[in-house]
């Protein structure tokens, strides 16, 4: 099965709002299943279709609990915090605390493209918000306070 390259930070890509999907074609199924297939190879829990260059609103998540595929999704109801530390493959030298609401729901299009709302709590909560961000343009390094921020981007230029 075809493997994605991951796009590595400062790559532009994963700075890019992307795009809606109008419609889920056999073009999005084939994306579906080789975001998942690169997701599982990399021992990923979650992946964006900007981190293997794609600029369009998809998202795969498994955390064990089977495939999670969205299309445009969007947090519509949040509750509680939490927060724990993130990796992100897109980041590898990275590891952030995060913020993040405990128990969301998501409103998207499944990979058949029907509607679908998924109500998420703890690890698959954190995963598929984590994601979403990726759909905007925020990456974990964003919630990191200026000062290590900023000790983050001279590090990693060394």
């Amino acid at each position: 099965m075809f493997i994605f390259k991951i796009e590595k930070y400062p790559e532009k890509i994963l700075r890019k709002k992307c795009l809606p999907i109008e419609s889920v074609t056999e073009k999005e199924k084939d994306i579906f299943q080789k975001m998942l297939h690169t997701m599982h190879h990399f021992k990923g829990i979650g992946l964006a279709a900007p981190q293997v260059g794609i600029a369009r609103k998809i998202i795969v998540a498994d955390i064990g609990e089977g495939a999670v595929i969205l299309v445009n999704p969007q947090v519509i109801k949040r509750k509680g915090n939490d927060e724990l530390e993130e990796g992100c493959l897109s980041i590898p030298q990275a590891q952030v605390n995060v913020l993040r609401s405990y128990k969301i729901m998501v409103k998207g299009l499944n990979e058949k493209g029907e509607s679908q709302e998924i109500n998420a709590k703890g690890l698959l909560a954190r995963v598929l918000q984590h994601e979403i961000d990726h759909l905007e343009g925020k990456l974990i390094i964003d919630y990191l306070f200026l000062w290590k921020r900023i000790n983050f981007e001279i590090n990693r230029k060394r």
